[in-house]
């Protein structure tokens, strides 16, 4: 029993974690170069493993249940609150929608016969319900797909590796130096999982180890996924990934790239729906079932009036959940550790100026994107 809650819990993280955000990686590769890219998920990674690790210890200093919503009114006072609920709500809602419209795209590729709305409407129905079903179910799905993502994932970079050129690699492109920073922010962040993993443990001072391995993983596959693609297709690498992989390995890749993005999309669209639904339960009394519309319905109703611009909506969300998400996670954290009700499982011997660091970071981070895309 404790292992396996421990595998499902990882499996939910990771779900969450490796999503949408996969398919641009290649392509920032390509564009900035790697050394730029290593950088960028060095810091960048510790950053959102601290936070990640932070959001862990506010749950398990609280007694009730709650998401950052309800943290950030309860440490933070009413104001706090309403921007967490804004930034939150904007944030999954856009993340659900990039999740809809990719999911429309690798299914069509599946079943050609299908149109793209159709098959949008396909999955998100099948998604929906597991969202209305509740978490167990979802958990169970997300060790599932996890195993079919992997398993593809794996053989995507079989069929890719012999095909690297060294020549694609690029070292440092400082046109671009900045164009990872959203990217990788967007691809890393996982912490609305957090509180549904804490209630699926059963040894709750494992979500520590939970949270560490999540995101090594995670980036692990990202660097490796990038390289691979980016060193196969080079500068006509895309930013869906696949496409600038046809002309190499052929139309086998479609299909199969289809597939893994197919379970890429969907284990992350079931936590972060059943998370805006839990939000709107926990922290606002809204009833399950209400809730759960909201959260599946809203972002296909967005879907439907057609807003369906990809990479705007990436940066749009990155940048949103780093920054507002990001400082309200440290500054409820700083008073989670003076106020909280219980003693936690684990605990980070973390300074009050490393805190003030992450939030500096991701306030810089957050100009250079508004400097970058504005020119």
């Amino acid at each position: 029993m404790k292992d396996r809650t421990f595998i499902l819990s990882l499996a939910s993280l990771l779900g969450t974690i490796i999503g949408a955000g996969i398919f641009t990686i290649p392509y920032m590769v390509a564009k900035s170069g790697i050394l730029p890219c290593f950088f960028y998920f060095l810091i960048l990674g510790i950053i959102v493993l601290l936070l990640h690790l932070f959001f862990g210890e506010i749950v398990l200093r609280t007694n009730e249940k709650h998401r950052l919503v309800g943290y950030s009114g309860k440490y933070l006072g009413k104001k706090a609150k309403i921007l967490t609920s804004f930034s939150t709500f904007l944030g999954t809602t856009g993340s659900l929608l990039i999740y809809i419209i990719l999911a429309g795209n690798f299914l069509k590729i599946i079943f050609p016969s299908l149109s793209f709305i159709e098959a949008s409407f396909l999955l998100w129905a099948i998604l929906s319900l597991f969202v209305f079903w509740g978490m167990k179910s979802i958990a169970w799905s997300e060790l599932l797909m996890n195993f079919f993502l992997f398993g593809i994932f794996l053989l995507i970079m079989f069929f890719s590796f012999p095909k690297i050129k060294l020549d694609n690699f690029v070292l440092a492109n400082t046109q671009n130096i900045f164009l990872p920073y959203g990217i990788i922010l967007f691809s890393l962040v996982g912490w609305n999982a957090v509180p549904e993993i804490e209630k699926i443990l059963v040894k709750k001072e494992k979500l520590k180890k939970v949270i560490f391995l999540g995101i090594i993983i995670s980036i692990a596959i990202y660097f490796s996924f990038g390289l691979t693609v980016s060193g196969v297709a080079g500068p006509k690498t895309t930013p869906d990934a696949f496409q600038g992989l046809i002309p190499v390995l052929g139309d086998k890749i479609i299909l199969l790239g289809a597939i893994f993005g197919l379970f890429c999309v969907s284990t992350s669209f079931l936590i972060l729906a059943n998370y805006l639904k839990n939000t709107l339960r926990f922290d606002y009394q809204i009833p399950r079932l209400i809730a759960s519309s909201i959260a599946c319905f809203i972002p296909f109703l967005l879907f439907l009036i057609g807003i369906r611009e990809f990479v705007f909506l990436v940066v749009l969300i990155g940048a949103l959940m780093g920054l507002v998400e990001g400082t309200i996670i440290c500054l409820v954290y700083k008073k989670a550790r003076e106020k909280g009700e219980r003693k936690p499982e684990y605990t980070l011997n973390i300074s009050n100026n490393l805190l003030y660091s992450v939030i500096v970071i991701l306030v810089l981070g957050t100009v250079s994107q508004i400097i970058y895309y504005f020119n």
